[in-house]
């Protein structure tokens, strides 16, 4: 079992394929993990591993990758993992696709290493927007499957992570603003529509990154096709 460890954290990842590397980082939330992809509108392991390298990732402490809490955990954390993962594989240079919670990963890998994220795809990004009761019920539903195997983490570690993940004003919790205005990496969103991932949020990075593409609609027949067929040539076209 392919296996990434870092101080502490062992993280599970698959690899699919060759060519130029995508980092596909899974809807779930905190239990982001690869087997989600199975149950959304289309599988991009399924589309990429013929053209791509496809490098999937269970994030920490969801699917088979496990880590230690701390009270300074939060989306940097996250993000370490995810850069630390692509360091292992030599992957200097890769595109990054998230959906649900992956929207901000995807972001915050921009933000941290932005000459090695060659685009981002984001799909039906989460986002705050009267929603926050449903991300910290989410992030405790997760918590409490764990605790029972990590007696020896504080309760108020588990309340600082949390508050790190989903407290304060950032509509994507980990970035402002002005970052998304100037991100000037390739951006894909596709739209979202739910309490989760807000039609708001989308339209915002739509609305104020300098380099975007917007697909409203691509669930379901006719706009499912196209947005598979787009979401294909933007990685091609951006894999230099």
């Amino acid at each position: 079992m392919p296996i990434y460890e870092r101080g502490g954290a062992n993280i599970y990842y698959e690899e699919h394929g060759n060519g130029f590397s995508v980092l596909l980082i899974a809807p779930g939330g905190m239990r982001s993990a690869i087997s989600f992809w199975e149950n959304t509108p289309w599988n991009p392991i399924e589309q990429l591993q013929d053209r791509f390298r496809v490098i999937a990732m269970d994030q920490r402490n969801a699917g088979q990758s496990t880590a230690p809490v701390s009270a300074s955990d939060g989306w940097h954390t996250y993000t370490a993992d995810q850069l630390g993962l692509m360091d292992s594989l030599g992957a200097e240079r890769f595109h990054v696709v998230g959906m649900c919670i992956g929207g901000p990963y995807c972001l915050g890998l921009i933000e941290t290493a932005p000459d090695r994220v060659a685009s981002a795809t984001l799909f039906q990004t989460i986002g705050l927007d009267n929603n926050r009761d449903a991300f910290y019920a989410m992030f405790d539903e997760w918590a409490d499957a764990l605790k029972p195997s990590m007696p020896d983490v504080p309760e108020a570690d588990w309340n600082s992570f949390r508050s790190n993940m989903y407290s304060g004003d950032k509509v994507l919790f980990n970035l402002d603003d002005t970052f998304v205005e100037s991100c000037s990496t390739p951006l894909l969103v596709l739209e979202g529509d739910d309490l989760y991932h807000p039609k708001s949020t989308s339209a915002l990075i739509a609305d104020k990154a300098p380099s975007v593409e917007y697909i409203e609609s691509w669930k379901s027949g006719d706009a499912c096709t196209a947005a598979q067929a787009r979401f294909a040539a933007f990685l091609a076209e951006h894999s230099g």
